[in-house]
Parts: structure tokens; sequence; C-alpha cells
């Protein structure tokens, strides 16, 4: 069974790219596409992980309820549908139907789930290693990991949101980034199980392996990393991209979290703008707004150009040379011509110079008149 077969708490890092199934992304990103995970989801989660809470219960206390499995049988189909379609659970190969799912319940699958619960109960956890229960421990293993999803995403966003604003603010560089951890778990001088501010990774495994990696034809040496929650998977990816400069930054267009990769003042995503009729991107959404700013400052060529002209009719009306009600109807087009230069690029590069110039104002004022 395929969804038996995924490594969901597994990340292999190489440089500064860390694999998660059969994506390959800047070493950070898995830990920051999670802080996107919504309260929403995460308490629907939550309620969808309750019957296979107690499946796990039943592990513990031997008392077997058959009746949950159907709706433990759901809660999985529902919580395999969100990771299907959410980052970065959907980096996964997690390609499944109903059919699939359906047989981890089937009749043969709950009574070696059961028989492996009697078992647990009289042996420990030898009863694991126990080649009769296979297929138990199997669908029990998947039962646990899926579980505690809801729950770790919660303790990973409370614990962890807080700090990537404090790397939001700081110096975009490694430097930085070290200054705002040590700032921000100021109680960390040593590690101490007692220390709940500690980012420990408890029982988490590693090791090295020869993987194919893309940007080399021939294997790498790869550092292979297995946990026993998504929690702490997370918060070890966004560590290990803090090491080499990767940080999470709050994109101001759609409200997400995106990853830089280097000490550039990115302030944008590039994820489509929420709301955009035009389908374009939080950058370049950002980018026109940049542009717009800069336009609006008072050294901008256009304002330049804009400040120029008033001033020289300005003197024009002072001398004499220059009647007040043309004075007015060029100041009145020389202000339009500027909004137009700021809202239509094409025109500032073009026309919008040569038609402020004071003799074709004049000309295009008199005709008004």
């Amino acid at each position: 069974m395929s969804i038996l077969n995924q490594n969901l708490l597994t990340l292999d890092f190489w440089q500064n790219k860390v694999t998660y199934g059969k994506r390959i992304v800047p070493t950070g990103s898995i830990g920051c596409t999670a802080l996107n995970i919504t309260d929403e989801q995460i308490g629907a989660l939550t309620t969808l992980c309750q019957p296979l809470t107690e499946i796990i219960f039943m592990l513990g206390t031997g008392n077997v309820d058959v009746s949950v499995f159907p709706k433990a049988e759901e809660s999985l189909l529902q919580i395999v549908r969100f990771l299907q379609n959410t980052e970065p659970f959907s980096y996964l190969d997690l390609a499944t139907d109903e059919t699939e799912l359906h047989r981890l319940f089937d009749e043969e699958h709950i009574e070696n789930i059961l028989a492996y619960i009697k078992a647990a109960q009289e042996i420990g956890a030898a009863a694991s290693l126990d080649e009769r229960y296979t297929r138990g421990v199997g669908v029990m293993k998947l039962i646990q990991v899926m579980a505690q999803l809801g729950n770790t995403l919660l303790i990973y966003k409370q614990s962890m949101t807080s700090f990537a604003h404090a790397l939001h603010d700081s110096k975009r560089t490694p430097d930085g980034y070290a200054a705002a951890f040590a700032e921000h778990f100021s109680n960390t001088d040593k590690l101490t199980l007692n220390d709940p501010s500690w980012m420990a990774l408890s029982n988490t495994t590693m090791q090295y392996v020869s993987a194919a990696m893309p940007e080399k034809e021939t294997p790498q040496l790869v550092k292979r990393m297995h946990y026993v929650s998504f929690v702490g998977m997370f918060r070890s990816d966004l560590f290990e991209g803090l090491c080499v400069g990767h940080a999470p930054r709050l994109c101001p267009i759609c409200g997400k979290w995106f990853l830089t990769t280097d000490a550039r003042q990115t302030k944008y995503c590039g994820g489509l703008a929420p709301g955009d009729k035009l389908g374009r991107t939080c950058r370049q959404i950002g980018n026109l707004k940049g542009r717009e700013q800069r336009e609006l400052a008072d050294d901008h060529p256009i304002k330049a150009i804009y400040t120029r002209r008033m001033n020289t009719i300005t003197q024009y009306l002072h001398r004499g040379t220059l009647d007040e009600l043309t004075a007015k109807e060029m100041k009145r087009l020389a202000k339009d011509k500027m909004k137009r230069a700021i809202k239509e690029f094409a025109y500032a590069q073009g026309d919008y110079a040569k038609e402020m110039e004071q003799d074709a104002l004049l000309k295009e004022a008199r005709a008004k008149i």
C-alpha cells in the first residue's frame, strides 16, 4: 500500500537544499510553508484526529471497540485529502483512493490490529517486531503519525510564529538570524530536558545515505533525518535554513510567509495576489506599488518635470508675460499630464516630457481656452 510506504516524517539535507517526498526545495521551505496552515485548518484536523486517537488509546488499554474503526477510516480519508492539497504535505506522493484506504480497515487488517494490540498487552514492544502482526503494525504506525497532526501543527505555530516575526525584522544575514535566535530563545545556554524554551529534537534519528540529487548526475552523501513528530520536523528544517541564510518573511500583499534565500530585502512573494482580477502575483503588485511610491517622491523625474514647469508658469505670470486665465489652464494641463505619466509607463517614457515643455503647454492651453 503506497500510503504505508510514505516517509511522512523524513527529510534529506544536502548543502542548502532539503528533500521531502519527491520535492527538492531550499532548506527552510518546509518549516516556512507550515506557518501558512491556518488556525481553521488546524481546528478541523484536530477534530478529524479524534477517532484515530481513540484507537491509539485502545492500544494502551487493551479495551477494543470495533465501532471506532469505520470512523477512523473516514477520518483518515479526510486527512489524506487535506494533505494532498496542502503544502508542504503535497510534496509527498500521496496518490490514493477510498478503495485503498478501505483495504487498510478490511476484516483481515482489523483482525491483525486486534491481535497486535492483544500481543502488545502481553509482551510489550516486542510484538511490533513479530512478522505475524506486520499488517496491524503498519496500520497502527500510520494512525499514530496522523493522529498527532493537528496538535503538533498547533504547537508549531504557537511556538514559531513569534520567532518568525523576530526573524522578519532582523538583519537578513546568518549573523542577523543568529542574533534574533539568541534574543528570542534567551534561556537556552545549555541543553536541558526541563527547559521548554529549548528547541530540542527529542527522539530524532539521523543517518548518512547516498542519494541522487538533481544538481548532480552521481549520487551524493546526504544527511537523512527521521522524526517522531511533525513539529520536530518543521523546526529542524527551519533552523537548518537559518544556518545557511534562509529565513521566512511575511508578504504584505497576501499575508503569507515565504522563504528568502539571500540578504536582499525581498518584500513580496511570488504567489498569486488575492482578489486580483488580472491574475498578477504579489511581487508584480508590489513592484507596481513601489514604482508608484518612487514616482510620488519629489525628486522623481516625473515630479521634477512637473515642478519645473509649475515654477516657470508662476514666473511668467509674475512678469506679466502670461495672463491668469492661461496660466491657470496651463497648470491644470500640467497636473493632468503628471498624473497620467504616473499611471502610464509608456506615456512617461514617451511624449510626457515633450508635452510638458513651456511652448507646447502654452499652445495647448490657448487652444483649450
